[in-house]
């Protein structure tokens, strides 16, 4: 089998590690390629501003599509809701910390936790509309500045200045185990700071018909994370987009139940957020699009 990857260090950790589980199962070699996409090649403008969805996973489907791969290893808050025809969801692994960190020079932190740690005006890089519409919610002051690039790279920008505080997902961070003790490192709780669909775990797209499906998914799926991110990717399929909507989803399981929150931000209503409690996946994700929506019903 051979799986298809992105180039970044990340992207290739996180592909290292299923191919891991997958060599178990399968007790045979399995290959890597790695594929450049749309997002990786344009990086001297925002993603907003690049046509289509996808950005970092349709050449990867396409691979899959011509047989020149078997496995496509996505971070799954960077899959648009649907799959091509021919194209199925595998397996859903195990998920990281969901959480988004903030991080900062040392130097620009003169605010207490409640005021968001930065000092007036600081200049914060993130190339989500989700985490500029959360914080021009929590601290209209901060000015955000586009930031793309991959973890090193975006590290690197924030050592040399370009900005006082960087977000990056927590999960990636941990995969890669990077050292950021010249940095001062906050995780933003997720019911604070709410995080992308999907986030921390990884999705295993294979094409339908591949008879090893099964075996794929025995290897890797876990079934709590898929309840989990089927709930959020619903809400964000609802609102009619994929990873570049101002919406931040997050369920979390205790106790039998499960809370679904969220967070949606519009020009008009300003920061909207609701939280949905129960046992029915279903009817949550639902719940939870129209309690939002209630409050955007002209943008959405």
């Amino acid at each position: 089998m051979i799986i298809g990857t992105r180039g970044s260090a990340l992207a290739k950790t996180q592909t290292n590690w299923v191919r891991k589980f997958i060599e178990e199962k399968l007790d045979a070699p399995v290959d890597v390629v790695v594929i450049s996409t749309q997002g990786d090649r344009v990086t001297d403008r925002p993603l907003r501003e690049l046509e289509g969805s996808g950005y970092f996973t349709k050449e990867l489907e396409q691979a899959l599509l011509e047989r020149r791969v078997d496995i496509a290893v996505h971070s799954y808050k960077d899959m648009p809701s649907q799959s091509p025809q021919g194209l199925s969801l595998a397996a859903v692994s195990t998920r990281e910390d969901v959480a988004d960190l903030l991080i900062m020079r040392r130097e620009a932190v003169t605010m207490p936790a409640e005021d968001f740690f930065l000092k007036p005006g600081a200049v914060v890089g993130t190339s989500a509309v989700r985490r500029e519409a959360q914080l021009r919610a929590l601290r209209p002051d901060l000015k955000t500045k586009d930031l793309r690039g991959n973890v090193p790279t975006r590290l690197t920008k924030l050592h040399n200045g370009e900005y006082d505080a960087i977000l990056l997902a927590s999960a990636g961070v941990r995969r890669l185990g990077i050292d950021m003790s010249e940095f001062r490192v906050e995780r933003l709780e997720p019911s604070r700071f709410v995080p992308a669909p999907g986030q921390g775990a990884l999705a295993i797209q294979m094409r339908t018909d591949d008879d090893k499906i099964s075996l794929v998914k025995e290897a890797i799926h876990n079934e709590t994370t898929f309840a989990a991110t089927r709930m959020e990717r619903r809400v964000q399929a609802l609102f009619g987009g994929g990873c570049g909507l101002p919406l931040g989803v997050n369920a979390s399981f205790e106790k039998g139940e499960w809370t679904l929150e969220g967070f949606w931000f519009s020009e008009n209503t300003g920061a909207v957020r609701a939280t949905v409690r129960g046992t029915d996946t279903d009817k949550l994700a639902d719940e939870l699009y129209h309690e939002l929506n209630l409050s955007c019903q002209a943008e959405c």
